[in-house]
């Protein structure tokens, strides 16, 4: 029997659309995908099976390969990131996907808040940007029991974090803290991309925060989104602490992030007005913030001229990431991740309502990102719901 090889026609515009997507550079695509000059030019067609390897490597739908045109693909909440005061024009499938993903999961628990008789949180969309940056700092720092005296008891960065998780879940909100898409490590989240986002909803409000960010940095951007969700509303962020802002709701949740972290009132009176490396690093350990937001704090004060606030920024960013990346762990416990990733609070909700016969197991084994039924009950064990 004689076997067909199917070559299908592509358009050479969708082909570099998927490229241009998934942000390869000329030795990337050369390593990944040789034929491609050969496909572009129309000196061969790729098989049916080539075409598919290519659509996953560039993590583009197959079908969006047999389009007419390349599709306009829509951010499905506000994007407010901004690159030179100007707004981002287009997401990678790394973005997008994360978001699809945490949609899927919010609607899953929304349901499950709803069937439960959970009651609708009144926080939510309680404030606007009208309202005083310093009161609603104090009301979230209240609720949170995240003030100084809390945070003296940390001995690092991740102990803080771990905590903030913790007390905003406690409030109500699902917190997902993940440096990848799903549990592809070959697919690294860029903080350079966005930090976080927020996705509102009375009954299920949703952060995620980028956990290839330091974890000082998670600390901050956990605080903006958190104020995003008392504004009520979803949005993309890039938390940014030394560009030009000019979102006045990002700039008004910046604030409140840095005034929940750092008061003002306390700063002007532990500050030695010497914005030197050492003195940035002990008021970080006693703020239990990054050096980075340190500065920042500084300049609202007044004691930093702006052009000399964003020179010592951009130094101080590039010593922080390179401690980071030579510190960087390797690995890690899936069993102990996973939590942070998904979230204990929606973990354990889906847990429990699978056992109980509410959610199908092939429809938990998805919202947990398992295929097997041994590491679910696995999970169950880590959790407490046995």
């Amino acid at each position: 029997m004689i076997s067909m090889v199917v070559r299908v026609p592509v358009s050479p515009d969708l082909l570099n659309w998927a490229v241009e997507r998934v942000g390869w550079t000329d030795e990337e695509l050369r390593d990944k995908a040789p034929k491609f000059p050969q496909w572009v030019a129309g000196n061969a067609l790729p098989t049916f099976k080539q075409l598919e390897e290519f659509a996953h490597k560039t993590h583009a739908p197959v079908g969006y390969l047999f389009l007419p045109e390349p599709p306009e693909e829509q951010i499905p909440i506000p994007d407010f990131r901004t690159v030179g005061n100007t707004g981002v024009r287009r997401a990678s499938p790394d973005l997008i996907d994360t978001i699809h993903a945490a949609q899927m999961r919010q609607d899953w628990y929304r349901k499950f808040a709803m069937s439960r008789d959970y009651e609708r949180l009144d926080f939510v969309g309680s404030v606007t940007i009208d309202h005083s940056v310093v009161t609603v700092a104090q009301s979230i720092r209240d609720a949170l029991d995240f003030d100084l005296n809390s945070r003296e008891t940390f001995t690092n960065y991740e102990g803080a974090l771990r905590q903030l998780i913790d007390s905003i879940q406690d409030l109500g909100v699902l917190v997902m803290v993940s440096g990848i898409v799903g549990n592809n490590a070959h697919r690294a989240l860029n903080p350079d991309e966005f930090r976080g986002f927020a996705i509102t909803d009375d009954f299920a409000p949703l952060i995620f925060v980028n956990g290839a960010d330091t974890k000082a940095a998670q600390i901050f951007t956990m605080i903006h989104e958190l104020a995003h969700i008392y504004l009520g509303e979803s949005a993309i962020s890039d938390a940014l602490m030394a560009g030009d802002v000019t979102h006045d709701h990002e700039l008004w949740c910046n604030k409140v992030a840095a005034e929940v972290l750092v008061p003002l009132v306390s700063l002007r009176t532990t500050y030695r007005n010497d914005a030197s490396l050492d003195e940035l690093k002990r008021l970080a350990r006693v703020y239990g913030v990054s050096t980075l937001v340190i500065l920042k704090r500084i300049y609202d004060t007044g004691y930093l001229t702006w052009d000399a606030y964003r020179d010592r920024y951009d130094a101080e960013l590039d010593r922080v990431r390179r401690v980071m990346r030579e510190s960087k762990a390797k690995g890690g416990d899936f069993y102990l991740t996973q939590p942070i990733r998904l979230g204990r609070h929606f973990m354990r909700a889906v847990i429990i309502d699978t056992l109980e016969g509410r959610t199908l197991h092939r429809e938990a084994y998805g919202l947990l990102g398992t295929a097997k039924h041994e590491t679910f009950t696995r999970m169950a064990s880590r959790l407490g719901v046995a």
